[in-house]
């Protein structure tokens, strides 16, 4: 049976820039079967959430739906594909190596034709402006016709190479939804046939001043050598696009291509790890990697799981110990059994939800895409009224005013303000992955990056979660009264009696049997062992059973209270025999973390289910100074809302389960996440390596921000200062016009400046 996916990913291919990217998005979300949809340039994928009702909980209508979207994204001139929540990721991504090798080819055997043509070209046109000596059957004013002609025989294979302008630009413009292709076939083709026609002028000439007119009116050099700067821009441009997605590599590499099955007679056979099944027996030698999530059916070994969780200390596995795809054997050989394979497992999902990130926008991006969409009519309204002003009004011949028309087409076309964002989220994300900190999305990027307020969990976020003993004060034997005591909660299921049983086994203690064992709610467990009657709980307890306490052991549960720990105390046939101190320790690394944040101006909180005391003395020794204590989950959603309504911009940090509400109301919800486990649907951002995270997550959140609002700074002040030049500005003062050669390197040059830009948070370091 199918699911009914919340979000649907679409590949889109034939975008060009950022206008497709625009136009695509904002017709998906005009379509009546759509939530919302977000279109990303950068990694040609579309993310679309359908209308509530629109797909059953069981997949119906999934296919008309997919089918609908095609279509819809069709008659815009691009093409969509589904791509299936369940698709192995490491298909997907040697689909997308393979067609990016090929078109990294075919755009690097263009370039080598074009320019071959191209310089030559050039040569021949402006050869004579430069004092180079030429044939004088290429001499301009001895053979006209022959330079007009041998410049028309070099061009065509430069237009034949850059056919895809045409190809795409032509129809795109004839639909009335132009792009940059558009904006290049218009330019370089007014340029052709203005030429074209100079050329038949020339060969009719019957006068000089004709034959004169003529080749003035040459413009192949501009057309030819204008296809072949874009084409080089756009070949620079993908190549630099390749290491955006280096994260995605690394994680892709960590999953070995083939593995060594055991048989059922014992032997073993190298299989590839597509074909595991759940429940094949693998043989996993060290200096390995685990290939897929299963446990360990023969043998121990140590692994180092650092790509997972962060942790250096490699961890010790034996039989029955879960073990996951992507953690590296390191010590001895071991025998384990495949549970979940292919996109089940841990990795593959961890893989997948960086894609989403990839592709997926923040609302920084929303300037830019209002632009980019009605960007590309503007300039072909703002060149045409250029060339024509001249023309006209300034009295420019038609050669020169059609140059100016050429130069804006050229220099505005909006690729850098389309790549600006998608480019800095894609870096972004992919390196977050690699740092151990999962972006869910764009919008949590950048929330992550206005933070100024973080509130914590106490529990499981700030705390190990495990409660454990750390405290013990015997009127006599200490390890008699820990195996008394031990021997009492092996009858108990709460968490207290398994920290008391902890210790006792790292002691090496025995226990007694238990009889007439009874647990007393808020109070604590009896029973006899050993002909005694034990009590194991409150002084409440002990007050009921006519247990009498001197003032100094109250007084040491007040300071066990005051310093964090819960105290449990121990009497037998009614005399007091012990005081337990059980408290959940705080993280070795949470000091650090707290303080990290606090340089950073951040205001750090704390929310606690626990008392009062219990709780400010954890965050005393977190360095934490404002506590909430006493809250209730939902409690917990209320503090986050009152902080907003106070302008504050809240990340919310917790363990993803009963901090799920305000995880969910927080500006960037992080998820304690164990790298085993990243399904935390509640937060927005998946926290790998635990608390250092946080300061990662908010530093990347704010250098990305950073890097976007550069890009966009120089896309737009490109277009501010070269747009005015290329319709002649400089004219206006007697300067000359802008070769629209130089604009096509200039828009090139933007587009390649801005993905150089997203490319330095690679360097990020967290």
């Amino acid at each position: 049976m199918k699911q009914s996916p919340e979000i649907l990913r679409f590949r889109i291919e034939g975008m060009f820039c950022g206008a497709c990217s625009a136009r695509s998005q904002r017709a998906l979300n005009k379509m009546d079967i759509v939530d919302s949809a977000s279109v990303s340039l950068a990694d040609g994928t579309a993310q679309i959430r359908p209308a509530e009702g629109v797909l059953g909980p069981d997949g119906d209508g999934l296919d008309g739906f997919i089918q609908t979207v095609c279509e819809r994204v069709g008659k815009l001139g691009f093409t969509a594909s589904y791509l299936p929540p369940d698709t192995d990721e490491h298909d997907l991504w040697e689909q997308e190596q393979a067609r990016t090798a090929a078109d990294l080819s075919t755009r690097r055997r263009r370039l080598v034709t074009e320019f071959a043509f191209a310089l030559p070209l050039i040569v021949v046109a402006m050869g004579a402006h430069w004092g180079m000596p030429l044939p004088g059957w290429l001499d301009a004013h001895e053979s006209p016709l022959a330079f007009a002609l041998f410049q028309l025989m070099l061009t065509i294979p430069i237009v034949w190479s850059g056919r895809d302008f045409y190809k795409n630009g032509i129809p795109l413009l004839l639909r009335g939804a132009p792009n940059m292709d558009s904006l290049v076939s218009m330019g370089t083709g007014a340029a052709l046939l203005y030429s074209l026609w100079s050329t038949f002028e020339i060969a009719a000439a019957s006068t000089p001043e004709a034959v004169h007119a003529g080749v003035m009116g040459l413009y192949y050099e501009s057309a030819g050598m204008l296809i072949a700067l874009i084409s080089l821009g756009k070949y620079l441009e993908s190549l630099s696009r390749t290491r955006t997605s280096e994260a995605i590599r690394g994680l892709m590499e960590l999953t070995p291509e083939s593995v060594e099955r055991v048989l059922e007679n014992g032997e073993t056979r190298e299989t590839a790890v597509k074909s595991v099944l759940p429940g094949d027996r693998l043989l996993i030698k060290p200096g390995s990697r685990i290939p897929v999530d299963g446990v360990v059916f023969e043998g121990q070994s140590a692994l180092d799981m650092s790509s997972l969780t962060g942790e250096s200390i490699p961890v010790d596995v034996k039989e029955g110990d879960e073990v996951s795809a992507g953690t590296l054997n390191v010590s001895g050989s071991f025998v384990m059994e495949a549970r979940r394979v292919g996109a089940d497992t841990a990795l593959a999902r961890i893989i997948h939800l960086v894609r989403e990130a990839q592709g997926s926008k923040a609302p920084i991006a929303s300037l830019a895409d209002g632009i980019s969409l009605y960007f590309v009519p503007a300039v072909i309204l703002l060149a045409t009224a250029a060339a024509l002003g001249w023309l006209w009004l300034g009295g420019l011949p038609f050669g020169e005013a059609l140059r100016v028309f050429v130069a804006v087409l050229v220099v505005a076309c909006p690729c850098a303000l389309g790549l600006a964002t998608p480019m800095s989220i894609m870096v972004a994300t992919g390196r977050g992955a690699q740092l151990g900190v999962l972006m869910k999305n764009g919008t949590a990027l950048e929330a992550a990056g206005h933070v100024d307020t973080v509130v914590f969990d106490k529990t499981g976020t700030l705390t190990e979660g495990q409660p454990r003993l750390v405290s013990l004060h015997a009127e006599a034997d200490e390890s008699e009264a820990l195996r008394l005591a031990a021997s009492l909660e092996t009858v108990s299921e709460h968490p207290l009696a398994h920290a008391v049983l902890e210790a006792a086994r790292e002691r090496g203690l025995s226990v007694s049997a238990v009889e007439d064992f009874r647990a007393v709610s808020g109070q604590g467990v009896m029973g006899t062992a050993e002909g005694k009657l034990l009590l194991l709980g409150n002084e409440s307890l002990l007050k009921e059973h006519s247990v009498t306490l001197t003032s100094d052991q109250k007084s040491r549960i007040e300071a066990l209270a005051d310093d964090g720990q819960t105290p449990l105390l121990l009497a037998a046939d009614g005399a007091f025999l012990a005081m337990f101190g059980v408290a959940d320790t705080i993280r070795e690394e949470t000091p650090l973390a707290i303080a990290e944040l606090r340089a950073m101006g951040c205001r750090v909180m704390m929310l606690s289910g626990d008392n009062e005391r219990t709780a400010r003395a954890v965050a005393r020794r977190a360095g934490i100074d404002e506590v909430i204590a006493g809250v209730r989950p939902d409690g917990k959603e209320a503090v986050i809302a009152r902080l907003q309504s106070e302008g504050r911009r809240v990340a919310m940090v917790g363990d993803g389960i009963n901090d799920a509400p305000a995880l969910a109301r927080a500006d960037a919800g992080m998820a304690m996440g164990s790298g085993i486990d990243v399904a935390m649907e509640a937060g927005d951002v998946v926290l790998l390596r635990g608390l250092p995270g946080v300061k990662t997550a908010l530093s990347l959140g704010r250098a990305t921000l950073a890097n976007i609002r550069l890009s966009l700074f120089w896309a737009f002040a490109y277009n501010v200062l070269l747009v005015p030049v290329a319709a002649g500005l400089l004219l206006l003062f007697g300067g000359p016009a802008m070769s629209p050669m130089l604009a096509g390197a200039a828009m090139s040059l933007s587009s390649v400046s801005v993905v150089t830009n997203a490319l330095r948070l690679r360097k990020f370091k967290g």
